[in-house]
């Protein structure tokens, strides 16, 4: 078999690996219940080390994934790993209980620890949101399995001494002193079967003044679950309550996410004016409008983007002061949510700000409104999208918004470049279907390109997970004809929310115009260069704003 042979043969095992891992979440949640460990998880555990995913790097090796698991508990509650009950529910009121809301370092999603052994999660984002959380819920019990194993010896019913080590520091929450903390990391070098050094950039990675512990934490109780299940039959078990399989795909939360916004509109007597939509953060827009003018001493007419980089510093907190206080009092509505999406607004009357120079002063058009909402997750972005863009129903009234434009900018996995280079897509293939979003694209590689960035044009594959992806089928995207420069989540569903509403349900113009840029946040094709090997930094800040100053200069 040829190399070319080999590698497609890949690609499509990966590709059904894939497709089994959907179908095996799709069947659970409708079932409502199941065991991770156990028969019940075994399609979803078994599809999940055949495909080997890049962002868990060793997982289907019997050493213990160290980059992966941290990317992972930064997006799950603080001790779940002690929990051996996870029920994922809609919004069902515990937000007015006593128990206390832990939110995720890395995803905004609430969630409660109902008591030692139960953390609930609350889905209000879609089932994108449930896949992400149970592919990464998979493989924090594979991995502690992997743990359970090396320290556990079934003939005997014993424990190897290294173990016994560590359950004492932990239960005891034992103080170490630099001696105690280097016996300590040479003990769990053994059971997770990594370096030293490995096992000591870890453990710093997770402590803390208030939890230096934190990372012997973790390993024990991960390591301790797993024990459990193997010597007591105590297996994990993961719900989905009755509600959540009610309301899962039926646009809830999105539908009460854009009638606050209509009402703001409304309110503001915004409903009738030019609308263009932006999906980007909650700094980009308003900074570009607002901080020239708010920090005039700041601004470095020889270095466009230095005043951005400045207000990206985590030092800048009285230079954003400033800027938010100015755009508040010239047009900035900030819409935060209430609705469960997670998605903030800013609503910005352009009639109410001042142009004077900045790169939009020459501005001949009608003063248009902004709508800048954050990211969406996955599905939901169809789901937002599909309900912001339905003509606003008020007083037997049906009014439709006169929306011109929508702008998409984002972070996006890049297959030919690094982190901070920018992608100019040209459509979105949506994996795993026989969804193709070919569009016209008011942003062109022309309009990027001489600010010294990596720019690249061509297709993207919207996915149905980042964590999913794996080199071989990445590769053949990359390789084939499909041409493919880039991954994201969300593109596919932004434009299938466009053009149905464009083009059937006819509820804004068919002449709508749409942009999308991304700038990489990581190269998955690159060894070390996954999500998991850290955050973009300083190196993200120029794309971000020279995308968001283009997207503006059109629009104005």
């Amino acid at each position: 078999m040829s190399t070319t042979d080999i590698k497609r043969s890949r690609s499509r095992e990966s590709s059904n690996a894939i497709g089994r891992i959907y179908i095996a979440m799709r069947h659970l949640l409708n079932r409502g219940f199941y065991k991770p460990m156990g028969i019940s998880g075994k399609t979803l555990r078994d599809s999940l080390l055949e495909l080997k995913p890049e962002i868990y790097g060793s997982i289907a090796e019997d050493r213990v994934e160290l980059d992966g698991l941290v990317y992972i508990i930064e997006r799950l509650p603080e001790g779940i790993e002690q929990c051996r009950y996870v029920n994922m529910t809609a919004d069902e009121g515990l937000s007015n209980s006593s128990f206390e809301n832990i939110i995720p370092q890395k995803r905004r999603r609430n969630c409660y620890r109902i008591d030692r052994d139960q953390m609930n999660i609350e889905i209000t984002r879609g089932r994108s949101e449930i896949y992400d959380i149970l592919t990464h819920l998979t493989f924090l019990f594979i991995e502690s399995h992997k743990i359970a194993s090396k320290v556990y010896l079934p003939k005997s019913g014993t424990f190897i001494r290294e173990w016994t080590y560590l359950e004492d520091v932990v239960l005891t929450d034992k103080i170490l002193d630099s001696s105690e903390k280097d016996l300590v990391i040479a003990h769990l070098s053994n059971i997770l079967g990594r370096s030293f050094k490995e096992v000591q950039s870890s453990y710093e990675y997770f402590c803390t003044d208030e939890n230096p512990n934190r990372f012997l934490q973790l390993i024990y109780w991960m390591g301790h679950l797993s024990i459990r299940e193997i010597v007591d039959e105590k297996k994990r078990v993961i719900t989905f309550s009755n509600l959540l399989n009610q309301q899962i795909g039926h646009h809830i939360y999105g539908e009460i996410w854009a009638n606050t916004i209509k009402d703001k509109l409304k309110e503001n007597d915004l409903i009738g004016r030019p609308i263009h939509i932006i999906s980007a953060n909650m700094h980009s827009v308003m900074n570009c409008l607002y901080a020239k003018k708010a920090l005039p001493n700041m601004y470095d007419k020889g270095d466009e983007f230095k005043i951005y980089e400045l207000l990206s510093e985590s030092s800048s907190e009285k230079y954003q002061k400033e800027v938010k206080k100015l755009s508040a009092d010239s047009g900035l509505i900030y819409v935060k949510d209430s609705s469960g999406t997670n998605i903030n607004v800013q609503i910005i009357d352009t009639e109410k700000v001042d142009f004077t120079g900045t790169p939009y002063a020459d501005s001949k058009k009608e003063k248009p409104v902004l709508i800048v909402m954050d990211y969406a997750f996955g599905e939901q972005a169809f789901e937002t999208m599909d309900e912001l863009l339905k003509p606003y129903d008020i007083e037997g009234e049906r009014l439709f918004l006169d929306v011109k434009s929508v702008s998409i900018m984002g972070k996006a996995g890049i297959l030919e470049g690094g982190k901070g280079d920018i992608m100019v897509p040209t459509a979105h293939i949506f994996e795993g279907t026989a969804d193709n979003y070919h569009f016209d694209n008011l942003l062109k590689k022309e309009d990027l390109e001489g600010y010294g960035v990596k720019v690249i044009e061509g297709a993207m594959v919207s996915v149905l997970g980042t964590s999913l992806q794996n080199k071989d089928l990445l590769q053949y995207f990359y390789d084939s004809t499909w041409g493919v420069i880039g991954l994201e989540m969300e593109g596919a569903h932004y434009q299938k929310a466009i053009q149905a509403a464009s083009m059937i349900r006819k509820t804004i113009s068919k002449d709508i115009q749409v942009r999308y840029a991304y700038y990489a946040s990581d190269n998955p094709l690159e060894t070390g260069g996954t999500l998991a090997s850290g955050g973009l930094g300083m190196s993200g800040v120029k794309s971000t704003y020279l995308i968001t100053e283009k997207i503006l200069k059109q629009i104005l």
